[in-house]
Parts: C-alpha cells; sequence; structure tokens
C-alpha cells in the first residue's frame, strides 16, 4: 500500500474501492441505457397509432429511466458526501456511510434501487401473462399466479430491506438488512427464472403446432425469439447469483456485481419492451389462432 493511503484497515479500503467500482459500472450502464431509451421512445411514438399499447409501454420505460436517474443522482451524492465531504470522519469515509443511512440521499438511493429491480420484475410478468393470453385467458391467469404471489413476496421483502436499511445504527450490510436483501433477490431471481421458462415453453408450443400447417421457416421466429429471451434472463441471472453470492457471505465485490444486475436487468427490459411491441404485440393476434 502506498505511503501516502488513508490510515484504514486493508479490509476497510477493499470495501471502497469496491464502492467506488460499483458506482462506475453503475455510471457506464447509465449511459448506455440512455442511448437505448432514445432509441427505444423514437420508435415508440412513431408507432403510437398504428401499434396497440407502444404508448403504455413507452411510460413504463420512461418511469424506469425517471428512477434509474434518480438512483445515479443519489449515487453521485452519496460519492461526495463520503470521499469529499466527510473525507476526515473518524474511522474513514466507510465508517461516514455506515453512521449517515438516515440521510434522505441514503434512503432515496435503497427505496430507488428497490423500485427498478421490481418495476422490472412485474414487466417480465406482463410479458409472460401477454404470451400465454393469446391462446387463453385463463391459461394466462393460472400459469402467471405462482410468480404473481413471489412477486407480492419479493415487494414485502424488499420493502422491509429498504425499510430495515435506512434505520439509525443499521446498514444495507447490517445482519437484518443483509437478511431480508437477501430473500428479496433470492425471490426476484427465481421470478425471473421461472416466467422465462414459461414464456419458452409457450413459445416453443406456438412453434411446433405451427409446423403442423406451415414451413419451417415461419416456425423458425419463435426459436429466434425465444434465443433472445433466454439470452437476455440469463446475463442478468448469472450477476444476480454472484451478487446473492456475495452479499448473503459480506464479501466487498457485491457492490460491483448489485450494479451490474441492476443495469443489466433495466437495460435487458427497456430493450425487450420494444421487442413487445416489434414482435409480441403483432404475433398476438396471430397466435390467438394457432
Amino acid at each position: 500500500m502506498s505511503q501516502y493511503g488513508p490510515d484504514e484497515p486493508a479490509a476497510t479500503i477493499d470495501i471502497e474501492r469496491n464502492f467506488l467500482a460499483g458506482d462506475f459500472i453503475c455510471g457506464v450502464g447509465y449511459g448506455i441505457q440512455v442511448v437505448l431509451y432514445t432509441s427505444c421512445a423514437l420508435y415508440l411514438w412513431g408507432q403510437r397509432k398504428t401499434r396497440k399499447n407502444s404508448l403504455l409501454i413507452l411510460a413504463y420505460i420512461t418511469v424506469l429511466l425517471s428512477v434509474e436517474t434518480i438512483f445515479e443522482i443519489v449515487q453521485a451524492r452519496t460519492v461526495q458526501l463520503i470521499y469529499i465531504d466527510n473525507r476526515s470522519y473518524p474511522g474513514g469515509p466507510w465508517q461516514f456511510f455506515l453512521a449517515s443511512q438516515t440521510l434522505a440521499v441514503n434512503v432515496i438511493f435503497y427505496a430507488t434501487l428497490f423500485v427498478l429491480t421490481f418495476l422490472s420484475d412485474l414487466l417480465v410478468l406482463w410479458r409472460c401473462w401477454v404470451i400465454w393470453s393469446a391462446s387463453s385467458t385463463t391459461a394466462a391467469y393460472l400459469v402467471t399466479l405462482l410468480p404473481a404471489i413471489m412477486l407480492l413476496a419479493s415487494f414485502v421483502m424488499g420493502t422491509l430491506w429498504t425499510l430495515q436499511s435506512s434505520q439509525p445504527g443499521l446498514s444495507l450490510y447490517s445482519r437484518l438488512p443483509r437478511a431480508f436483501g437477501t430473500s428479496y433477490y433470492a425471490i426476484s431471481l427465481g421470478v425471473n427464472i421461472i416466467l422465462t421458462l414459461l414464456i419458452m415453453f409457450r413459445l416453443f408450443l406456438y412453434r411446433r403446432n405451427l409446423l403442423k400447417v406451415m414451413s419451417g421457416d415461419h416456425a423458425q421466429h419463435y426459436v429466434s425469439l425465444a434465443t433472445i429471451i433466454v439470452e437476455s434472463a440469463a446475463l442478468y441471472s448469472l450477476f444476480a447469483i454472484l451478487f446473492l453470492i456475495t452479499y448473503a457471505v459480506n464479501h466487498p465485490t457485491n457492490q460491483i456485481f448489485l450494479g451490474i444486475a441492476t443495469s443489466a436487468q433495466v437495460r435487458i427490459n427497456t430493450g425487450m419492451s420494444l421487442a413487445n411491441v416489434l414482435t409480441i404485440g403483432p404475433l398476438h393476434s396471430k397466435l390467438q389462432a394457432i
């Protein structure tokens, strides 16, 4: 370590390094999100008169971007408070962060993080319902019942996680909030995996039925759509699992994986929202005949 480094334990310095790295990753992800949102928003606005639900999806991804913007602002403000305004706090910047969880900026940080992941999960649930409802509304309600209950449970756990993390004397990394946070992300990950499998299953059923009456070229469209959905879910799931493991054992790299998982989930759902209009929406009426 440099002789000019802070007089802090090596473990604390490692935490602070990962904290900054996580903020940087979130910032990069936000820049990509803005570009992706702009592209999707322009297309959706241009299709508002011809494609069903385009304005609804546009409003939804606008809310997602707005919440993520607030998230990035409070992140930047937190870094300023920790490393600039209170750099000489007894015990160092990290101790200041742990001791200042009741500040509005930290409460907003936890709240926006929770809202971002929950809204993204809700969008996946809606996408699953749309695909299944093409053949039967009853079937759609039945297959999405369990994921909906799990999503409700994740909302409860996420709310408790947010409230407990911002209590005096506690933080995101205290024992009780960490238990709530681990449960929340475990349920969220489970919901995403179940919904992805349900979507894949229905698309392959459509493909099998379509092959009975049409050529393989027509059915290939469903395989391509399923591949996109699987690859997208796999990317989020990978980093969500890495975050869950490192967060549960209180390893400092959890901050990096949290930034990647959150950014990936929001960007994927923004991009898939456009796919809803380009692919799933127009297919809905066609699928009803299969």
